[in-house]
């Protein structure tokens, strides 16, 4: 009996990684992306994965080399510029202007952003896009470098908050990825209440894999999580001001601030 419980117990992030053969870096990916679905934490708060999860991601098509191709990661202009085969002056206004959207980044030893990209995506703009690959750029994109546009911090955060999402249905806790884009004195404007704001804080995702903790970096890095444009800001907000009505309704039915 004991033997059948450890078998089905739920495992560690760090060991359902190394079942399924990936590194570390490859599985949090993985799980990003919604290719390995976590199941519920560990009282402690760890994410656990079950066997029946690890043995399902196992029996697809081509595992394993179908699943790391998925994940799959170029990092910075040159590495994906040889995947379209463009320059990287290319590469980067494609980016810029919102053709490319990143999975992650990374802040390297000079604090600069390296924006991490899906190869596969990168592949599949390629043939899907060509006209975009040579000659000049569109007049939308030109109007957007001459001012000045970056719109990769903004097409990560929408990846970003949208993955999170996809991952939970409890309102509150959608309240919460949403407020944990916004800045400070935005959420304390749609969460008046102390107690409210507590539950939010306590439910907020932690930072994406590969966020730095060396103080210097992560301040560079945590610009990355919080909307800045104005329509952004409102976006993020209204979106919050619609969660927080369904959190609330579902607090007024079941007399509990919170998940159920």
């Amino acid at each position: 009996m004991k033997v059948e419980t450890s078998v089905c117990a739920p495992l560690s992030g760090i060991r359902a990684a190394g079942e399924l053969g990936l590194s570390r870096g490859e599985f949090a990916r993985a799980v990003q992306l919604g290719l390995v679905r976590p199941g519920p934490r560990s009282a402690g708060g760890a994410v656990r994965f079950s066997r029946a999860e690890l043995d399902r991601v196992r029996a697809g098509e081509g595992f394993p080399r179908e699943l790391r191709a998925r994940i799959e990661t170029t990092a910075g202009a040159d590495a994906g510029a040889r995947v379209l085969e463009v320059g990287p002056s290319r590469f980067t206004r494609l980016a810029r202007c919102g053709h490319l959207t990143p999975v992650g980044y990374r802040i390297n030893r000079y604090r600069a952003v390296v924006w991490l990209y899906l190869a596969a995506e990168l592949r599949e703009f390629a043939v899907r896009e060509p006209g975009l690959l040579s000659g000049a750029a569109p007049p939308e994109d030109r109007e957007l470098m001459a001012a000045g546009a970056d719109l990769r911090p903004r097409r990560w955060r929408e990846r970003h908050v949208g993955l999170l999402l996809r991952r939970t249905a409890d309102p509150w806790s959608r309240a919460a990825v949403l407020a944990s884009v916004l800045p400070e004195e935005e959420v304390r404007a749609a969460v008046p209440d102390p107690a409210e704001r507590i539950v939010l804080a306590a439910l907020a995702p932690p930072p994406p894999y590969g966020h730095p903790r060396v103080p210097a970096a992560e301040a560079v890095a945590r610009r990355l999580l919080l909307a800045e444009p104005p329509e952004e800001v409102r976006g993020y907000r209204a979106g919050l001001d619609s969660a927080l009505a369904g959190a609330r309704g579902q607090s007024n039915s079941t007399g509990e601030r919170g998940p159920t």
